[in-house]
């Protein structure tokens, strides 16, 4: 079974806000009555995984002791994460790694980044049902089939075909074009996710941000990869960070390296 520990249980009557910039801590529910079938070895950073015979159990399991211990604590996070079948937006020889505490592969050098990210970032730019989301590097789909089963309204954007190509065959909506562009055609949006690793966020997408608009990613700082998320006031946009983790890098959001001799 997966370990369960995880940080205290905010206070209570403080309910966690996004104007609070802090990322909320709470503690796994007490689940060790279900018979989930579910076996984790955690080694050093990495989780190893043995078959699951039943992933519905495996996304159980997910919740309860990855996300809640992670901080997760949104409810329509929980729900579409406990819903959404991640399995689905996987190579089928990597299925049975659907639900390990890690990105995993999906092809083409991308990655499908590790369930806590998602749920982290999401948790603090507190989506809410009828809103306009854009998803920039939607890769298979995953997170914007996240942000739909939340109740969005989701615009997701992929430079890949390839990747293009297995996101529509779960049903997503996708605008093959160059990831650091957005989509402007369809601004503004009320949240933009940027779904992997970047150096710096192009003030082309921010400017498709909506007055009050977030947004989420992770920013590469001096080999640190920190999961940041930022509000759109006026003409201002400021960023705060929110957690560390290990997000793989998307393609095309590389600072241009000054010349030197």
């Amino acid at each position: 079974m997966a370990d369960t520990s995880g940080g205290g249980q905010p206070p209570v009557g403080h309910p966690t806000r996004f104007d609070e910039w802090r990322l909320a801590l709470a503690a796994a529910l007490d689940k060790s009555h279900l018979d989930l079938q579910v076996y984790y070895w955690h080694i050093t950073a990495m989780t190893v995984q043995r078959p699951i015979p039943d992933f519905s159990a495996a996304r159980e399991a997910m919740v309860e002791s990855q996300l809640r211990p992670q901080g997760v604590t949104d409810p329509g996070v929980l729900e579409a994460m406990r819903k959404v079948r991640r399995e689905d937006f996987l190579p089928s020889h990597a299925r049975s790694l659907a639900y390990a505490d890690r990105a995993v592969a999906v092809g083409e050098g991308r990655h499908l980044p590790a369930p806590a990210v998602l749920g982290q970032l999401l948790t603090q730019m507190m989506p809410q049902r009828g809103e306009r989301a854009l998803v920039v590097g939607a890769g298979t789909g995953y997170s914007a089939a996240v942000l739909a089963a939340i109740g969005l309204e989701v615009t997701a954007v992929e430079s890949n075909g390839t990747l293009a190509a297995a996101a529509r065959e779960q049903g997503i909506t996708i605008v093959e074009a160059p990831l650091e562009e957005g989509h402007a055609a369809a601004a503004p949006y009320d949240q933009i996710l940027i779904d992997g690793a970047v150096d710096y966020v192009p003030d082309a997408i921010i400017e498709q941000l909506a007055d009050g608009g977030r947004l989420g990613t992770a920013i590469i700082d001096r080999g640190i990869t920190r999961l940041t998320v930022g509000r759109k006031a006026g003409d201002a946009f400021g960023t705060l960070s929110v957690g560390d983790a290990g997000v793989p890098a998307l393609p095309g959001f590389q600072r241009p390296r000054a010349f030197t001799f």
